[in-house]
């Protein structure tokens, strides 16, 4: 499969190169250059169905609130619902935009040219709108569409008006602690080979349980609220989207991509010094050997 011959490639590439880390860390940067060149409409539509797919997460989460009510334990079987929808879209490669706070940003840092920060937005750019659009799509359907009963569109208000219980600083700092999950996740794939799907379910599970904001996944619940009137429009913009969007940026890039990279740049001057040591070398033995031949 795709996923074991991913983790073959880190076995050779880590042959190749200094250290583990840093197989790793090619492996994203290459698929982030991937997606930073490819086209804008490919790009949007691709985050407009993830947008869409994140509504799982408020669907699985809301029906399994109604179900499991008064069930001992039932609150971690609930927060299990939240992994539907990142399960959805990482297996369907479609574009979230929190995982492009990590694999877009690694070219950039590698070669941080006006090009490439130019690039970095517009990935940025397309993709977010496209998951609001999705998010905010699939928050309407939940509302206007009669699938639900009165319990399960009570669960969903109920699941929103616990993200909005937080302030803006609490927004900020849980987004962080969600960025820097997401981010991490990422950086375990190139290595998980057949086991991604777990590795999805087990840090998306854990972003649930701790409380923890996402712009994507809290835009469906907050948008929800929005549409059937319960929240103003300024309200999902501040004290949520900003903040969270913020902290989820803070937490994928400054933090876990910044110091991901930093060890990966001694391993790179490190690799570099070695191979300058190599070809000194092999630049004496063949001096001394023309000398004999003369």
């Amino acid at each position: 499969s795709e996923e074991k011959q991913s983790g073959k490639e880190i076995e050779v590439d880590e042959d190749r190169l200094p250290s583990r880390a840093m197989a790793i860390h090619e492996h994203i940067r290459q698929d982030g250059e991937k997606e930073m060149e490819r086209d804008a409409m490919a790009l949007l539509w691709s985050a407009i169905a993830a947008g869409l797919s994140m509504g799982a997460s408020l669907l699985a989460k809301g029906i399994f609130h109604v179900q499991l009510e008064g069930v001992p334990g039932g609150f971690l079987l609930e927060n299990l619902g939240y992994t539907f929808g990142f399960i959805i879209v990482i297996m369907a490669r479609q574009q979230l935009f929190t995982e492009n706070t990590v694999t877009a940003v690694l070219p950039v840092m590698q070669n941080p040219t006006l090009s490439n920060v130019g690039l970095l937005m517009r990935l940025w750019g397309v993709v977010l709108l496209g998951n609001l659009i999705g998010t905010g799509v699939a928050a309407w359907a939940f509302e206007y569409m009669p699938i639900f009963d009165e319990e399960t569109r009570d669960a969903f208000v109920k699941i929103g008006m616990e993200v909005m219980k937080n302030s803006p600083t609490e927004m900020f700092a849980n987004a962080i602690i969600s960025g820097w999950i997401i981010a991490t996740m990422v950086w375990m794939f190139p290595a998980a080979g057949g086991a991604k799907i777990v590795v999805i379910i087990l840090m998306t599970w854990l972003i649930a349980l701790g409380d923890t904001t996402h712009i994507v996944v809290g835009s469906v619940e907050i948008l929800y609220l929005v549409f059937n009137g319960t929240l103003p429009w300024s309200d999902f913009l501040w004290p949520f989207a900003l903040p969270t969007l913020a902290g989820n940026i803070c937490g994928g890039t400054f933090i876990f991509a910044l110091m991901s990279h930093a060890q990966i740049r001694n391993d790179m001057s490190n690799k570099r010094k070695e191979e300058a040591r190599l070809r000194g070398e092999r630049l004496e033995r063949e001096r001394k050997k023309a000398e004999k031949q003369r």
